[in-house]
């Protein structure tokens, strides 16, 4: 049987990475395998683009950092999310096309129905089991981020840039009304958890 497919989103600071773990800790317990994976990235290819987005000393044109992103998410379903899928295993992802939507649209101004164009192209269909949008304020947000890491270079972009960014996840999710589920991930972590596993049981029957 065909695996499930979960991506988690929401602007750096909301949880996805400790999330994602403790997500992946739950279904395992379950008997289930499960393949973690990031985006961009997932690949030796994706990694490099990674570096190269997240990274780079100049700024890409907002358009060509969108091209870059689905050309890494190409691969990443070639080589990674297809597979793992078709063998049976439930493929947990940080981040996916809701996200650039979000950044690339949203953030940085490209037009909403270019990165469309882009998605139906790339994915031919494929679209994530469950995603869920762990929702945060940009405050807080950049508060946590700022605790544990050094600042990639969205994470160095101004709060205008993050109010864009959220408003463009929850349009998406409106959109996406039933695959996209929304979590207030400003609330304390015992009551995310809560309603974390309330999805994963529905998504596991």
């Amino acid at each position: 049987m065909r695996g499930k497919f979960i991506t988690l989103e929401g602007l750096d600071g909301a949880g996805k990475s400790t999330h994602l773990r403790w997500i992946a800790r739950f279904l395992r317990r379950r008997g289930i395998k499960v393949r973690l994976t990031r985006e961009p990235g997932g690949t030796a290819t994706g990694e490099k683009l990674r570096r190269l987005v997240l990274g780079g000393r100049s700024r890409l044109h907002a358009e060509t950092e969108t091209l870059l992103m689905f050309a890494a998410r190409r691969e990443h379903l070639d080589k990674v999310i297809a597979p793992a899928l078709g063998a049976g295993s439930w493929v947990l992802c940080d981040r996916f096309t809701d996200a650039t939507f979000a950044y690339q649209s949203g953030g940085s101004g490209v037009a909403w129905n270019k990165v469309a164009v882009l998605e139906r192209w790339v994915q031919t269909g494929l679209q994530p089991d469950l995603t869920i949008l762990f929702d945060v304020s940009p405050a807080v947000g950049r508060q946590r981020a700022g605790r544990v890491k050094k600042p990639d270079r969205f994470e160095r972009e101004k709060d205008a840039y993050y109010r864009r960014v959220r408003r463009a996840y929850l349009r998406r999710a409106r959109e996406c009304r039933g695959r996209m589920q929304v979590i207030n991930a400003d609330v304390g972590l015992t009551e995310v958890r809560k309603k974390l596993q309330l999805l994963l049981l529905s998504i596991c029957k």
